[in-house]
């Protein structure tokens, strides 16, 4: 671990030790955290700064950078907050796939509750246990189906891929409606006049009118990616 990743695995993992002497801390790392949040739900990470954050708590900025050293360890801590630990699973007693697809829709969950987490977890990072617990749990779930660690990993990287992409097209549609059935009436309009060179999507289009607009490309991919594990498994027991 490299030395500009210190400070962050010492406020994710600690230790945390309480000063012996002097005042009472005003603060402490959870407030602080739960400050960011509050402030990321509302206007997003680009309006994220450690002086609305000390403004919200009530303090001075150097004040605040006596607990964080700046705003990457700031967002560090926000995620840990805001994804972790997984929650316990309601289906830990059922077989794989139950426990996957309950892990996933509690990821999804957690992602629309907190879009941002979306641009703060990309690339190369240290995460806190209670994200990690995420990756354990869809790991653990995968023991024992003849899947090797490395493809249980892979079969989790997969699954938190799918809950990322279903979020930001969510996200990107707003609140008017789901992005399934705003892409619809888009490309509607569209073969309407040009259909012509596009026989096979006109097709399909109509076909996709007749849900209603439902929006089922979350529930289509998680089953179609859970489909393929049982049949990797069930070559790999032949």
């Amino acid at each position: 671990m490299g030395d500009e990743h210190a400070e962050t695995v010492r406020l994710l993992w600690g230790p945390h030790p309480r000063p012996t002497r002097g005042p009472r801390p005003t603060l402490d790392l959870d407030r602080i955290a739960q400050a960011g949040i509050r402030i990321a739900d509302s206007d997003g990470l680009s309006d994220l700064s450690m002086q609305r954050v000390a403004a919200q708590l009530g303090v001075t900025k150097m004040a605040l950078y006596r607990y964080v050293p700046g705003k990457a360890e700031l967002i560090a801590l926000m995620v840990e907050a805001a994804i972790g630990p997984c929650p316990t699973s309601r289906t830990a007693r059922g077989g794989w796939r139950e426990q996957l697809e309950d892990w996933a829709r509690q990821l999804l969950t957690v992602f629309r509750r907190h879009p941002w987490t979306l641009e703060a977890t990309i690339g190369p990072r240290v995460m806190g246990p209670g994200e990690l617990s995420w990756m354990e749990r869809a790991v653990c779930a995968l023991d024992g189906t003849g899947l090797s660690g490395a493809e249980r990993m892979d079969a989790a990287v997969l699954l938190v891929g799918h809950v990322r992409c279903i979020t930001q097209q969510a996200r990107a549609a707003g609140p008017a409606g789901n992005p399934e059935a705003q892409l619809g009436a888009i490309l509607g309009d569209l073969m309407q006049t040009r259909g012509g060179q596009f026989p096979a999507l006109t097709a399909a289009l109509a076909s996709a009118a007749q849900s209603d607009g439902q929006d089922q490309a979350w529930e289509f991919g998680l089953q179609r990616i859970l489909d393929g594990l049982a049949t990797l498994m069930d070559q790999r027991t032949r």
